[in-house]
């Protein structure tokens, strides 16, 4: 599982470093995500200027590093020349980035770039599975965890290889934004607002593939809207016309997590959801989520988020959401 990212913080400023033969999915989706008017996002790269893409296509950087400077995020996208290090100036900028507090992330084999500056050194990350074994070749001193979809240093944040960069930067939002901008989006771009960083880069069967993967889908369907009460592996086999093992081994193969920590994910998303957006106590969003006392959910909250349920309310106010949300439906 990832490490727990702490008390959640704020991001407004954020910063995409561009390499030369970046991709085009890469900055699409920090685009979708962040140039939004909630976000003052910058493309930037060694220097202002034209730069190639992977298609080929020109692409005019109006940035220098002069942006890595104020970011509160720095974003280092993946791009066909990753091999080779970024040049010293824009390593240091990276650096000096992280200590002001910035918050670096990466993901594909942007994270052959965050490896370069020795920030990931003896830390956990992630990357593109396929050249995972590179980067570990090329960086002992990582502790790679290739099976990751993403992992949360705390100021420094990896994720896995193509559109799993959604992934990380949807988690980026709610971590730092909490988890009704990150839903917002994600409605937005039409997808999933959140997927646990523990689970599996990719499974064999990620979309229904028979009639069993079909009740699969339809036993989730039915658990997300009973997450209030009790709900036992036996129970959810059953109404998948399974026994328990087999449904086991086929949720794994379908999911790529086990139908607990999939419960388990589920009811701490409804209780972030329902801290952000109602005023209902902490007794109350545990019985909601199935937890039978406020002592247990506090316990799993701070395990799983790195902070109590009340210091996750103050740091997400209503006001603040709300506000956000608001720029999102109108200019989004």
């Amino acid at each position: 599982m990832p490490s727990p990212p702490g008390p959640p913080s704020r991001i407004s400023k954020v910063a995409a470093y561009i390499p030369q033969g970046a991709t085009g999915l890469g900055l699409g989706i920090v685009n979708e995500v962040f140039a939004r008017p909630s976000f003052d996002f910058a493309l930037c790269a060694d220097r202002p200027g034209p730069l190639r893409t992977d298609l080929g296509l020109p692409l005019q950087a109006e940035h220098g590093l002069d942006k890595l400077a104020e970011a509160d995020l720095v974003l280092l996208l993946p791009g066909l020349d990753f091999r080779d290090a970024p040049p010293p100036d824009t390593v240091e900028a990276i650096r000096a980035a992280h200590e002001r507090g910035a918050l670096v992330a990466a993901h594909c084999v942007g994270v052959y770039a965050l490896a370069a500056t020795g920030l990931l050194d003896g830390r956990e990350a992630t990357t593109h599975w396929r050249f995972a074994a590179e980067l570990a070749v090329r960086h002992p001193e990582i502790r790679l965890r290739p099976e990751a979809l993403y992992i949360d240093e705390g100021p420094v944040v990896t994720g896995a290889g193509a559109a799993a960069g959604l992934d990380l930067c949807l988690y980026l939002i709610r971590r730092e934004l909490g988890a009704s901008a990150a839903n917002d989006i994600a409605r937005d771009l039409v997808t999933a607002p959140h997927r646990d960083g523990g689970q599996l880069q990719y499974v064999a069967t990620p979309v229904p593939a028979d009639a069993d993967d079909e009740r699969i889908s339809a036993v989730l369907t039915w658990a997300r809207t009973r997450l209030d009460r009790r709900i036992t592996v036996d129970e959810l086999a059953e109404r998948a016309l399974m026994s328990p093992r087999t449904f086991a081994r086929r949720f794994k193969s379908a999911t790529g997590t086990t139908p607990h920590a999939w419960l388990l994910a589920g009811r701490l998303d409804l209780a972030e959801q329902l801290l952000e957006s109602t005023d209902l106590s902490v007794e109350e969003i545990a019985r909601r989520v199935g937890y039978g006392s406020a002592a247990v959910l506090r316990g799993q909250f701070v395990l799983r988020r790195g902070v109590p349920p009340r210091d996750y309310r103050r740091s997400f106010t209503r006001s603040f959401t709300r506000s956000f949300t608001q720029n999102v439906t109108q200019n989004g």
